[in-house]
């Protein structure tokens, strides 16, 4: 069986990609090249059962493709934003599989992985309260009313996975140009996170967090203690 550095110096890289951000998740695993990122296998996952699913669902693609984890050069996380559980669970178990088996990590942000997967420059997602995650001249915020009226230029064109996003951008910016497009997964995340992988751009496992945009309820309804463990 041949080493990580092996597997480098071939320039082919076995990766697990795992997304938990949204309403629907999903893992997949793929290999890297310097030409393409070749999707081996992909499993969707149903949300809200992040939790008890996760772990068995990579367990399941790893031994469909006769794969160990020790033979993966990198996995891949989505990171945020979206929902408070979904990115705890899936960035929690992208960094206890690493640090088990010493593997690096990337971490990639949901709102560029649906932009890359557009090919656009801006996307949108929606946040509830009439809000959205907005990734916009290669910024991200959550955005109310306000906050897009503020962002200037306006962009032109923007890609959104669900019609509340493309509802509170409309109201707001009515000229610009709303590209519908299927929700991101596992997979679309390794295409994107692809020349990462190749200049080995990965992140410090043990001071990687969330990318959340936004506090949790318990912060922003008054749990102190809750408050107080994010700090």
């Amino acid at each position: 069986m041949g080493t990580q550095a092996d597997k480098t110096e071939a320039h082919e890289f076995p990766v697990l990609g795992i997304d938990t951000c949204g309403p629907a998740g999903s893992v997949a695993l793929a290999r890297v090249t310097s030409a393409s990122a070749a999707i081996l296998g992909e499993a969707a996952l149903e949300g809200r059962t992040y939790s008890t699913t996760l772990i068995s669902a990579i367990e399941r693609l790893l031994t469909a493709h006769t794969t160990a984890l020790r033979d993966l050069a990198c996995i891949i996380v989505v990171n945020g934003p979206g929902s408070f559980t979904g990115v705890r669970v899936g960035l929690s178990a992208a960094k206890g599989l690493a640090e088990g088996a010493g593997l690096p990590l990337v971490a990639v942000s949901r709102l560029e992985v649906l932009a890359h997967t557009a090919a656009a420059a801006d996307a949108a997602l929606d946040a509830h309260r009439h809000e959205v995650f907005l990734r916009a001249h290669g910024r991200e915020l959550l955005a109310g009313a306000p906050e897009l009226a503020a962002v200037h230029p306006a962009p032109t064109q923007i890609a959104v996975c669900d019609d509340a996003a493309a509802t509170v951008l409309q109201k707001t910016w009515p000229s610009a140009e709303i590209l519908h497009v299927s929700p991101p997964t596992a997979a679309d995340a390794i295409h994107h996170a692809a020349p990462q992988i190749l200049a080995r751009n990965f992140a410090d496992v043990l001071l990687l967090d969330g990318h959340y945009l936004r506090r949790s309820d318990a912060e922003i309804f008054g749990d102190p203690a809750s408050a107080a463990a994010r700090k």
